[in-house]
């Protein structure tokens, strides 16, 4: 797997057959670790130097794209273009990969009717992943400590994060401090899903390219996203025009493993000291 840098970005470029490996490689990581499904807006997002989601990316484990833009604007970079995931379809494989090793899983956010069917249906699905535990969202302020207690001492191979968590990805990475071990997903419509209570966008509307008017159709207002994704191909083409004269080390492209062997020795060398 290598990593890639749109825009400043962090996108990493992994092919479907080798998702269980690398998820394998993840879970072998001490402390928590992070999987980030993201989307165009959120690379926008990542640019605010002011906002700690960039931090976010660069400190994940794996970054899935899940727009098809990234990939039209890694391809006009030149850059190694990297694979697009449908976010439900990711979810399943890696639960696949959890359920035939053997692996648990804490189910973390929705309404409590809809926590519970979830619950029941991943269960009948996956036979051998067992659920260590599961939190509705939205709860409030003062319920927080308790539930990054209840996932610490269940010390999932995964955990789902989904809707009623406000930070979305944040949460996980601002708590990250707190946990031993377990990868964090966030996904907002995951387990509304697995419920049966939301129905997920068709392979077809997803493979064109076209989920953005479903999303339209739900929130007019997202119509306005139209000036973001103008801002998105203007940023394209400064790029393309005036980064062109960058060295090799610093083109984009870096192996995700020399950034783990990178990270050991600095805390080795902060040991030291």
């Amino acid at each position: 797997m290598t990593r890639i840098e749109l825009l400043g970005v962090p996108v990493d470029v992994c092919r479907p057959e080798n998702l269980e490996e690398e998820i394998m490689k993840i879970l072998e990581k001490p402390g928590a670790k992070q999987i980030v499904f993201l989307s165009v807006w959120d690379l926008l997002k990542a640019r605010n130097k002011k906002k700690d989601f960039g931090d976010c990316l660069r400190n994940a484990d794996l970054i899935l794209p899940i727009s098809k833009s990234i990939l039209k604007g890694a391809r006009f970079l030149r850059l190694d273009v990297p694979v697009r995931y449908n976010p439900f379809n990711a979810v399943i494989q890696i639960l696949n990969t959890l359920d035939h090793h053997y692996k648990t899983l804490y189910m973390l956010g929705a309404r409590k009717k809809t926590l519970q069917k979830a619950e029941h249906n991943v269960h009948d699905t996956f036979r051998n992943l067992r659920i260590v535990g599961r939190y509705v969202g939205y709860f409030p302020k003062n319920a927080e400590e308790n539930v990054v207690q209840a996932i610490f001492k269940a010390s999932p191979s995964l955990v789902i994060v989904s809707d009623g968590i406000k930070e979305k990805n944040l949460w996980a990475y601002h708590r990250r401090d707190k946990f031993s071990s377990s990868i964090f997903l966030y996904y907002k419509d995951c387990l509304g899903i697995f419920a049966g209570r939301i129905r997920r966008v068709s392979e077809k509307t997803f493979d064109a390219g076209k989920e953005i008017w479903n999303e339209i159709g739900h929130s007019p207002l997202r119509i306005f996203l139209i000036f973001p994704y103008m801002r998105y191909k203007i940023l394209l083409l400064f790029y393309k025009l005036f980064r062109r004269g960058k060295k090799n080390n610093e083109s984009g492209i870096y192996h995700v493993e020399s950034l783990d062997k990178n990270k050991k020795e600095e805390q080795t060398s902060n040991n030291i000291n």
